[in-house]
């Protein structure tokens, strides 16, 4: 881990440090050593490094919605919009509760897509109709309703800074993880 101009420069062993708290953050800093032959202070004190500089941004459970008894609806709508009003339409999308991830893409139109989550459909269009159309800036949208989640992942840094992989999570039909 090197500091330069004010920003972190990741390791291998930072990375294998993130790599194991990915699989489980609920891992003590000694149990995070002994799989890499670090002291748990060197463990600790990178991870309060990378937490420090924004690396680590939060911990958090990832839930089953459904087994937790939630029946919401998703949804993946696309936001077309007047290309100079595009960011403003992400930043307001970004505040709403309903919106669980916001992306932007140029492809032959400047396009904002968001997956969110409503209690029901009657919910859905009020959201959409009330606080999505309104918005200076949007042109239309198309929403598309999840009826069936087949794979849902999370990212994951490994070893080499330069390879990406994905953690797999798949549910089969008792609902376990396989990976």
């Amino acid at each position: 881990m090197k500091l330069k101009n004010s920003s972190l420069t990741l390791d291998d062993m930072d990375l294998k440090i993130l790599d194991a708290l990915q699989q489980d953050a609920k891992q003590t800093y000694t149990a995070i050593g002994e799989q890499f032959g670090l002291a748990h202070s060197t463990v600790y004190d990178r991870i309060k490094r990378m937490e420090q500089h924004g690396i680590i941004k939060k911990y958090m459970a990832v839930i089953d919605a459904e087994k937790a008894g939630s029946k919401n609806i998703t949804a993946i709508m696309t936001v077309y919009t007047d290309p100079k009003e595009s960011e403003k339409v992400a930043e307001n999308l970004c505040d709403a509760p309903e919106v669980l991830e916001v992306y932007t893409s140029l492809s032959e139109e400047l396009l904002i897509m968001a997956k969110v989550v409503a209690e029901n459909q009657e919910s859905l269009h009020n959201f959409i109709a009330n606080s999505v159309a309104p918005l200076p800036g949007v042109l239309r949208i198309r929403t598309s309703i999840v009826t069936k989640k087949f794979k849902e992942t999370q990212f994951l840094i490994v070893n080499d800074p330069k390879k990406l992989t994905f953690i797999k999570e798949k549910h089969n039909k008792l609902g376990e993880i396989e990976q």
